[in-house]
């Protein structure tokens, strides 16, 4: 797939495609004999891996570490495996904070509809 087909299929920029690649998130792009790229499966999967942590809140400090161990091979199974549970404890407190937010704003907009409910009542027995 060239660039263009790869960013509309994932929703990003060439320009962020191109960004990836170049700190290494995207690892190996092959390039046709007119040195176009031409991204693989295997480099969407990447693409895919990435788009979905970067939605998650991951920096990309940490996907970048991930990457370079998992071109180190099979022994840096374990850092890798720290690395995602760092990211993956980091998600649920923010999940946890954003679960509060959601019961305050509810709260909120509860108090609001019992503050606009008598007046709406009024504003409605007038018109009728």
């Amino acid at each position: 797939m060239t660039i263009k087909e790869v960013g509309e299929k994932y929703g990003l920029s060439t320009d962020t495609l191109r960004y990836y690649e170049k700190i290494g998130l995207i690892p190996n792009i092959k390039r046709n004999e007119n040195r176009i790229r031409n991204y693989s499966e295997s480099d969407c999967n990447w693409i895919g891996f990435i788009k979905c942590m970067r939605n998650a809140g991951v920096q990309v400090e940490a996907l970048t570490e991930y990457v370079k161990l998992f071109q180190q091979g099979d022994s840096t199974h374990s850092a890798r495996k720290q690395i995602l549970i760092k990211q993956k404890i980091q998600l649920s407190n923010r999940i946890a904070e954003m679960e509060s937010t959601l019961k305050l704003l509810n709260y909120k907009i509860e108090n609001y509809d019992s503050l606009l409910s008598p007046t709406q009542t009024k504003l409605n027995l007038s018109h009728s």
